[in-house]
């Protein structure tokens, strides 16, 4: 796993700038950049379809090198 990687198995679409996200259920928000914003995106794409394996690959990566943004989103 890279900090300037993507972590899933198939190619994702990185976006060219990043943006404030709030959590969809506390309202909390972070600052994303382009990378982390195409992951945090490409985690909801997963849960929608129920992709456990590649949603925890990016819940994996989060947890690694944006602990931060993890728990504001993602715990």
């Amino acid at each position: 796993m890279q900090k300037d990687k993507h972590p899933f198995t198939s190619k994702i679409d990185i976006y060219d700038k990043g943006a404030t996200v709030q959590n969809r259920f506390g309202g909390d928000s972070i600052e994303l950049n382009a990378l982390e914003l195409s992951i945090y995106d490409t985690i909801m794409g997963c849960e929608m379809l129920q992709d456990w394996k590649n949603q925890r690959k990016g819940l994996d990566w989060f947890m690694k090198f944006n602990s931060k943004a993890y728990m504001v989103l993602l715990d």
